[in-house]
């Protein structure tokens, strides 16, 4: 709709003053002063050929009348027709600024200079109420985020006042936000959290809740005044979880290995209880016990390597950090397989030195070779080491020419295997090695050629 707002100035505004005290005329005056300046020649040559002619008095004073009547009549039209789209326009500027967007202006057209302007202004309120509605619906997302998020925010202002709380913030300090806003971080209890370390792992005891929490602390302005956002996550939840299921995966595996042991244990006991219990033994009793008892030895003697094995992977010790030359631990390593020759790509650069647990990464690329190994046998394939530095980190790859991967989601489950005779956990052991030194250790199928590829990465 159109402007129906008062002009912003009267046509008979004051004369204003000028900041150096000297009289200065208004716009309007201005306008209305230059039309009747534009008129005057033409109003005075008028007159005074109606004044010098001859004509009758009555004729002069009528026609001085509608002459000056007219002059003036059409110098005001003009001040009108130049002040008022001024105002329109200053009037929808107000409107904006206080924040309504629903005035239109009439006469927005592109084919003149003031219906352009009245466009671009009504152009304008469009583009700040789509704005508008933009920043509101942003705000209405970010209000319902912080009110269902599970981690507690905390906003503080420069004095270190509590100025802004979600919902987990309000539960985690046992009050409602009325009485938590404008309160100080010591008086929360929450003096540590606003100083140290801007990402940390914490012991606080809350009202709330305790235990191990995850803080992030960072800074953002607002009205041009630097605040501090607080955000805790509970990792006491995770961690229990994570435990219970690793409890559960633990006893799961040890309870099939046990199981696979003590069931022919049992049948075996409970078949020669049986054979001594009889009256008479048959002759070839003492083969049968033999044989009873060997299977009861073997069982036992592979539950007793499954518990080793178990004992080796948790009880790894921290790695002992020493200087280790890799293109000699890499050549080292490859020499003990003797199966087949194991090739070694020449080192691209300089040579490198990391400090590392060398027994611990033996052990490692021991185990990724020797795989490599089994696999390669099966198809008469070779088997390829190389290593290479790359933006701060040392990558030392092993690769087979086997039959590949069909189980790629178990390899470092402990205690999985796909072969006959392994215990399962070579991979397992080395993945927490390479972790331990600050790395990682990926198998995956090759994509250049049959086979598969380890890569173990380790910082420099």
């Amino acid at each position: 709709m159109a402007s129906d707002r008062a002009p912003s100035a009267s046509p008979t505004a004051p004369l204003r003053s000028s900041p150096s005290g000297a009289p200065r005329w208004s716009f309007e005056h201005r306008v209305l002063l230059l039309s009747l300046l534009a008129g005057l020649p033409g109003s005075a040559v008028a007159l005074a050929l109606l004044w010098t002619g001859d004509h009758s008095d009555r004729l002069r004073w009528t026609l001085t009348i509608v002459v000056a009547g007219g002059w003036l009549g059409v110098a005001l039209s003009l001040r009108e027709r130049v002040v008022r789209p001024l105002q329109t326009i200053s009037n929808m500027l107000a409107a904006l600024r206080e924040g309504d967007f629903s005035i239109r202006a009439r006469g927005a057209r592109a084919d003149d200079a003031l219906g352009l302007a009245l466009l671009e202004v009504n152009t304008l309120g469009e583009t700040l109420r789509a704005q508008r509605l933009g920043a509101l619906e942003a705000t209405a997302l970010l209000r319902t985020v912080m009110a269902e998020i599970d981690v507690a925010i905390f906003a503080f202002d420069e004095h270190r006042t509590l100025r802004l709380v979600n919902g987990a913030g309000e539960r985690l300090l046992g009050q409602p936000t009325e009485r938590l806003l404008g309160l100080t971080s010591a008086a929360l209890g929450m003096a540590d959290s606003v100083r140290g370390e801007p990402e940390r792992t914490v012991d606080i005891d809350f009202p709330g809740g305790r235990g191990k929490w995850q803080l992030r602390r960072g800074t953002f302005r607002q009205g041009g005044r630097p605040h501090l956002l607080v955000v805790l996550s509970d990792l006491s939840r995770a961690l229990r979880e994570e435990e219970r299921q690793a409890w559960q995966r633990l006893i799961r595996v040890l309870g099939h290995e046990i199981n696979n042991s003590l069931a022919p244990i049992k049948s075996i006991a409970a078949s020669l209880r049986d054979l001594l219990a009889r009256p008479t033994l048959p002759e070839d009793w003492r083969q049968d016990a033999g044989d009873g008892l060997a299977v009861i030895a073997g069982r036992s003697e592979s539950l007793a390597r499954f518990m080793a094995a178990y004992a080796l992977l948790a009880r790894l010790p921290s790695p002992q950090p020493r200087p280790v030359d890799v293109h000699q631990w890499v050549r080292r390593v490859a020499q003990l397989e003797t199966r087949l020759p194991v090739g070694v790509l020449p080192p691209n650069g300089r040579a490198v030195v990391i400090a590392a647990d060398g027994d611990q990464l033996d052990q490692l690329l021991i185990n990724l070779v020797r795989n490599a190994a089994d696999a390669s046998l099966e198809t008469n394939g070779t088997v390829t080491v190389g290593w290479t530095r790359t933006s701060g980190w040392l990558e030392v790859w092993v690769r087979d020419e086997g039959l590949g991967l069909a189980d790629t989601a178990n390899l470092f489950v402990p205690f999985f295997t796909t072969k006959p005779n392994g215990s399962g956990i070579g991979l397992a052991l080395s993945r927490q090695i390479a972790e331990a030194h600050g790395g990682t250790l990926t198998l995956e199928n090759r994509r250049d050629a049959r086979g598969s590829e380890a890569r173990l990465r380790l910082p420099l």
